[in-house]
């Protein structure tokens, strides 16, 4: 199906984006669900999710990773996006009026970042998946604790128990 949909977005058909929705909706949403909270929100936003796609299919390609993928990065994206758009007046004024990064904090950073990658990478596969749900896709802790049938303290304490592996992995008490 992937091969279809590839083919309908590059081709501009919009039957594309309906074979994507269906393919991928519920996975989307999924996303979405994760970082909004608010219903009507969450709606707004898939839809602008859809919206990016096909305006931004251009940028897809499959050499560097599977249409899915793709799709959940553009759905997370959107949502964090959604999201900030959502934060109070004063907070995004703060954000808009502080300092940008000098060259070297700059280049600090995107080391520290790069750091961050290996140390998730050396975790163990459902250490991983953990650090995904909370911190990339931004789920709560009450329903990473539901979908893995776990308690809310269980769940606090294997990602207490992951930060300290990751600052380990690290070199560090500073994460």
């Amino acid at each position: 199906m992937d091969d279809r949909i590839i083919e309908l977005l590059s081709a501009g058909d919009q039957e594309g984006i309906a074979l994507l929705q269906k393919q991928y909706g519920n996975m989307v949403r999924y996303i979405v669900r994760g970082v909004l909270r608010d219903a009507q929100d969450v709606e707004e936003c898939v839809s602008d999710i859809y919206l990016r796609v096909w305006d931004r299919f251009g940028t897809f390609r499959s050499d560097r990773g599977s249409l899915a993928a793709w799709v959940t990065a553009v759905a997370r994206n959107t949502a964090v996006d959604c999201l900030r758009r959502r934060r109070a007046p004063e907070e995004a004024l703060e954000e808009r009026t502080g300092a940008s990064p000098s060259p070297e904090e700059e280049v600090l950073r995107r080391e520290r970042a790069a750091q961050l990658r290996r140390a998730v990478d050396a975790l163990s596969n459902n250490e991983r998946l953990l650090f995904y749900r909370k911190y990339y896709y931004l789920q709560s802790t009450a329903q990473i604790a539901a979908e893995l049938g776990l308690t809310e303290r269980a769940v606090e304490g294997r990602l207490y128990r992951l930060r300290g592996r990751l600052r380990r992995l690290m070199g560090g008490d500073a994460l």
